[in-house]
């Protein structure tokens, strides 16, 4: 195969380049920088044009996107979010049809499915989206897309959906935790064992990235990953602790005091990351792939804080 990867530079991208390279493919990378090896980009927009980057291509896979952001200063996010994340990728895909392409891998979100789940209820691929913010929008408009453009072309389009992932080189909040952890700080979160999240190593997200990429049953499917145990505040804390060498120091709060406390600070989001739970089921993408994970969560934090630079 000869493949196209926009974001190959990134967190994702560089593994991903790694291993499609080392299964013998040739891989053209799509980066903003001038560097060897690689197809300049200037931006991810309705403008770009992608016609040397695309030249003999047989897929894309495309990581490149405007990133959830925190706090977000944009006066019109959804807009800005929109305009990379929806507009950039149809261009992309439109361009990626008319050169011949075969198969489009698109990384979108969880936060295409929501951003919180009942206990007892884990989102499904199928399940309907339910985006809150606005980078979960443009991505499920993005996906809308993909899979119109594919009715209309053939070309055959597969969306993966990861939630949080972790691994060498990881930034944001994982990294603010591991940082944590390291200096030893106290944390209140003791008694948040009731809550579960999915991960996903960033090994185990790239694998199933390329299994997409040539798997028959893939085609036209949207797929959810994670490492296919999940783990709530306190266990995440302390196992993440125990591959760093830094035993999580954790004391007793009551949840319900951090509810408050949250409220009182205006962080409502906060509360819900560390509290709440995000769950998703990867059986379709078992049964239908015959995919598994291949790192377990432990193997996948300790790569996580081998990678780590305090």
């Amino acid at each position: 195969m000869k493949v196209l990867i926009t974001g190959g530079t990134g967190f994702v991208g560089q593994l991903l380049v790694r291993t499609i390279q080392a299964q013998g493919h040739e891989v053209v990378r799509a980066v903003r920088q001038a560097q060897p090896d690689s197809v300049l980009i200037s931006a991810v927009d309705s403008n770009t044009s992608w016609l040397e980057a695309l030249q003999g291509c047989d897929s894309v896979v495309h990581l490149a996107a405007r990133v959830h952001v925190m706090n977000d200063k944009s006066t019109d996010p959804l807009h800005e979010f929109r305009r990379v994340n929806v507009q950039g990728t149809v261009n992309l895909a439109r361009q990626a049809v008319a050169a011949g392409v075969r198969r489009f891998v698109f990384l979108s979100s969880l936060k295409v499915n929501g951003e919180a789940t009942q206990e007892g209820r884990p989102f499904t691929a199928d399940v309907a989206p339910a985006p809150v913010d606005p980078y979960g929008v443009s991505k499920h408009e993005a996906e809308q897309a993909l899979r119109q453009i594919a009715a209309d072309t053939g070309m055959e389009v597969v969306i993966i959906r990861p939630p949080l992932v972790y691994g060498p080189g990881v930034k944001a909040n994982f990294e603010s935790m591991m940082r944590w952890l390291a200096r030893g700080v106290p944390l209140p979160l003791a008694a948040v064992t009731n809550n579960r999240r999915s991960l996903v190593a960033l090994d185990n997200l790239v694998d199933l990235i390329v299994t997409c990429l040539n798997h028959p049953a893939a085609a036209n499917q949207t797929f959810l990953v994670s490492d296919g145990e999940d783990l709530s505040t306190a266990q995440l804390l302390k196992r993440m602790g125990a591959a760093m060498g830094h035993p999580a120091r954790l004391f007793y709060v009551p949840p319900a005091l951090l509810k408050l406390g949250a409220t009182v600070l205006n962080k409502p989001g906060l509360y819900q990351r560390l509290c709440g739970s995000l769950q998703l089921d990867i059986a379709k993408t078992r049964q239908l792939l015959g995919w598994t994970p291949s790192v377990s969560v432990d193997e996948g934090l300790r790569r996580a804080a081998e990678g780590f630079c305090p």
